[in-house]
């Protein structure tokens, strides 16, 4: 782990504590407040979901590949859901049986995996039949000039975004990998760079 993945856990909800109060933490109370069943939320980071949750939810897994998050992903565990289970593991590469979750939860977490088709595949693989992919993410804009700025400063903000892509077109992605979008919203992300303020929210399901 680098120095700066270690600085960028650290600073990562001062970073975005405008963003919550101007929409991001609304966007996760609606879509994440009513879930139930088994649920595994991918890239757990430092613990934002967590108050989110309802008492429908059944059973919680975290997945959270780096150790800097991990430390305080733990801290919010225990002051929010300390019936959950985390486990140190990336989205390309679950730990988990075929069919093993009701829902999958990700949230900014798609626009930094290393393999994104493969990190859907494997979410479509441990969902059951009929399972629910819920997604905040950012993605490429819509508007052509904002597109370009996107591409043009992707170099950068793989750096000091910590491997976003805030370029993909994750939508599609989410469709070519097999789910159905039974809902989707747009939405501009406030507090932060015009490159990475689109976003795509919603609810996908598999076959």
């Amino acid at each position: 782990m680098s120095i700066w993945g270690h600085v960028f856990a650290a600073i990562y909800d001062r970073m975005g504590a405008k963003a919550e109060e101007a929409g991001m933490a609304d966007h996760r109370r609606s879509l994440l407040g009513g879930l139930s069943g088994d649920v595994l939320e991918i890239g757990g980071g430092t613990g934002r979901n967590l108050p989110y949750y309802g008492d429908g939810v059944a059973s919680l897994t975290i997945t959270e590949p780096e150790r800097p998050m991990v430390k305080r992903l733990r801290r919010q565990m225990e002051a929010h859901r300390p019936d959950a289970t985390l486990l140190r593991a990336p989205a390309e590469d679950l730990p988990f049986s075929d069919d093993s979750f009701d829902v999958v939860v990700s949230t900014l977490v798609l626009c930094t995996v290393d393999d994104q088709p493969r990190a859907l595949r494997e979410l479509r693989r441990v969902l059951r039949p009929g399972g629910k992919l819920v997604f905040i993410e950012h993605v490429r804009s819509d508007d052509e000039a904002l597109a370009r700025k996107q591409d043009r400063m992707a170099p950068i903000n793989l750096r000091i975004g910590h491997g976003c892509h805030c370029n993909r077109a994750t939508l599609e992605g989410i469709r070519n990998a097999g789910f159905t979008v039974d809902e989707v919203g747009r939405d501009t992300l406030k507090h932060v760079p015009s490159f990475v303020s689109p976003l795509v929210l919603g609810v996908a399901e598999t076959a």
